[in-house]
């Protein structure tokens, strides 16, 4: 590959495994996966693709599906980044096991390529992980643009592809939540069914909203108009070990607006490892009863001091997550994932009372 990993670089990445496996670990040596959650039959030993597997999503979803016995096929951008991989599975931090899991570069602007990294695959995981292809911070407006050509081109290849029978999407939460509140007759709950206003999103430049908005109707409309099997997850705030330093850009961009997410009961979050397991589970109920758009998230931000544990956490006043308002608007919103809670394997708190 001529790349020369210092012992550093190393360490680095073997602490990335270890902080998406070892939760996975102890869930699975405390034996909580129940009848639900068991792969099924025709599944066992299937080939699947996720894409951006060396995203922080992507790493906990990889080492989720290995644990649960799939094999795992990765798409990368990046060469280097196989490199990344060989030496987390030397070091032992990945659950492997001969020829369970491959790598596969794939150009996410070509979809002849993307369609070569899911043949022979059962089922795609598109984790929607990308950065700024210019080397930027933040989220721009052609991020947003971007994120539509691929989610464009994902679902195109998935359609091309005979042996993949179904795709799961990772769309946002904040696909769902940015509406104008000051309309009438607009509802006070937010669930599977909401969707943001794409006009309020590009007047107030939330561009990480826009982005995942319209990339997940238009893998909506693909899938609809080529018979594909898809559901989509619109997941909260991703947290969990070391989120903000190995996912900056995703999580500085999903809390543009956050007072106003906190100031309505919005602001809410999600671990990585709960987040991997509610895809497996979505994708494994596919082939009976789970189908549309699921909302997943565990806890909303309702209190001054959880905001500042939050803006602590990632190094960022306090102010820049609640302001100075308190947290009881007059037109506060309720969260629901009540759809996801009937397919989990244990029984979860389905609204968002606190």
């Amino acid at each position: 590959m001529g790349l020369t990993s210092t012992t550093e670089q190393v360490e680095m990445i073997r602490r990335k495994m270890v902080a998406c496996g070892s939760v996975q670990r102890r869930m699975e040596d405390e034996g909580r996966m129940k009848k639900s959650f068991a792969a099924l039959d025709d599944e066992e030993g299937s080939m699947v693709c996720v894409t951006s597997g060396v995203s922080y999503l992507g790493l906990a979803l990889v080492n989720h599906l290995l644990l649960r016995g799939y094999s795992v096929r990765i798409t990368i951008d990046n060469p280097e980044d196989i490199q990344k991989l060989k030496e987390m599975e030397d070091l032992g931090d990945m659950k492997t096991t001969e020829h369970n899991l491959e790598v596969i570069i794939a150009k996410i602007n070509d979809v002849d390529s993307i369609q070569k990294a899911f043949e022979g695959c059962y089922g795609v995981f598109h984790t929607s992980a990308f950065i700024d292809p210019a080397g930027l911070s933040g989220y721009t407006k052609s991020m947003a643009d971007i994120e539509v050509r691929v989610a464009e081109m994902v679902m195109e290849a998935c359609a091309r592809t005979s042996s993949v029978k179904k795709c799961v999407f990772t769309s946002s939460l904040l696909a769902c939540i940015w509406q104008d509140n000051t309309k009438p007759g607009l509802s006070h709950v937010i669930n599977h069914a909401s969707w943001s206003n794409e006009s309020y999103c590009t007047d107030k430049k939330l561009w990480y909203a826009l982005g995942k908005m319209r990339a997940e109707k238009a893998a909506w409309k693909i899938a609809n108009e080529r018979g594909l099997k898809l559901t989509t997850i619109c997941p909260a705030l991703i947290t969990g070990p070391e989120f903000y330093p190995r996912n900056s850009t995703p999580t500085i961009a999903y809390l543009k607006g956050s007072q106003w997410m906190y100031y309505h009961g919005l602001l809410a979050t999600v671990g990585v490892v709960k987040l991997a397991e509610a895809h497996v589970c979505v994708f494994k109920a596919m082939n009976t009863n789970a189908s549309g758009r699921y909302i997943c998230f565990d806890h909303v931000i309702g209190s001054q001091r959880e905001a500042e544990n939050l803006a602590n956490e990632i190094g960022m006043p306090i102010d820049k997550i609640c302001g100075n308002a308190p947290n009881n608007s007059v037109h506060r919103f309720e969260l629901s994932k009540d759809k996801l809670c009937t397919l989990m394997s244990r029984p979860l708190k389905c609204y968002s009372e606190y």
